[in-house]
């Protein structure tokens, strides 16, 4: 296998891991196409986490949501995300993003099953059915530190609604990150284009430092560092945290600092001694677009414990 699949910002800390060989090792799952077996995964589910990249080039991660059969994928090279005008949430940031910026970055993850497929690309258009989507690269990624959720009804659409806004974060924005368990990021490179990730913990696993910034373990994951490998070029960054219990989404922007050898003695970080930091510029606090009734599993067995101050 050739490397070529890796920017120079995701080489630079994959080598600042020691973590070079595992990368080219499990490289091998990223393909250009969208396998075979991953089209009926996708046809069914009825969440989509995006990134988007806005005109001044700070990401964004939203998520969207419909009925199974929403995300249609045409051959291996395209897929199409049913959202009608009526049905778009004109407070997202997503909607003005694309307009500006075609990179695009996607996450679908089965919160029941922790099953999840990542795809990047580029909108191609957006129109009266929805955003029509030319895949460059997809891949899966594993279960890990996905807490499990059960969707046991989605309803009709609620009224879009911006609860909150601001800078410096407070109220409510606080409150819903002390509680996150799940957390959706949105990186972008200026040639490879826009990521969708995910991170995952116990409560608590990210943490309030001042008041405008946030503290996060990196776990062992699968040594690619998409995400990382972004920041280290590009250090803005995108986050939404749904709030499931309140029916809202928190989402940030804002730039990030990735911390190696960092001392960790309770462990925190699972042994990588990796943290990143990130320093909110801009957060919005929105209800969300559909009335959704879930119903929580279980914590990923994976997950670090969090030590009580």
């Amino acid at each position: 296998m050739t490397t070529s699949i890796y920017h120079e910002g995701e080489r630079a800390v994959q080598r600042a891991a020691g973590e070079v060989a595992i990368a080219d090792q499990n490289g091998v799952v990223v393909t250009a196409t969208i396998l075979g077996g991953a089209r009926p995964f996708l046809h069914k589910q009825f969440m989509a986490v995006l990134a988007s990249v806005d005109a001044q080039g700070m990401p964004w991660s939203s998520v969207l949501w419909g009925e199974p059969g929403f995300v249609q994928v045409d051959g291996a090279s395209a897929l199409a995300i049913a959202m009608p005008p009526d049905r778009r949430d004109p407070l997202d940031p997503l909607w003005d993003n694309i307009a500006a910026n075609p990179a695009i970055g996607m996450l679908f993850i089965e919160l029941g099953s922790r099953r999840r497929y990542r795809i990047n690309g580029g909108v191609q258009a957006l129109d009266e059915q929805g955003l029509h989507i030319a895949v460059r690269e997809a891949y899966p990624n594993c279960p890990r530190y996905i807490q499990r959720r059960h969707l046991r009804a989605m309803d009709g659409d609620t009224l879009p609604a911006l609860l909150e806004e601001g800078g410096a974060l407070q109220g409510s924005a606080r409150d819903i990150i002390r509680r996150a368990d799940t957390v959706f990021v949105a990186s972008n490179h200026a040639q490879a284009g826009a990521d969708a990730s995910h991170r995952g913990g116990n409560p608590g696993f990210v943490q309030l430092v001042g008041e405008g910034r946030l503290r996060l373990p990196d776990y062992p994951g699968n040594s690619l560092f998409n995400t990382f490998g972004n920041l280290s070029v590009d250090p803005r960054v995108g986050l939404c945290i749904p709030d499931f219990d309140g029916q809202r989404l928190l989402q940030l922007s804002g730039r990030a600092r990735i911390l190696f050898d960092q001392d960790d003695p309770g462990g925190l970080s699972a042994g990588t001694g990796r943290f990143w930091e990130i320093d909110v510029e801009r957060w919005l606090l929105r209800c969300m677009p559909r009335r959704l009734d879930w119903e929580y599993l279980d914590a990923s067995p994976f997950n670090p414990a969090i030590l009580e101050p």
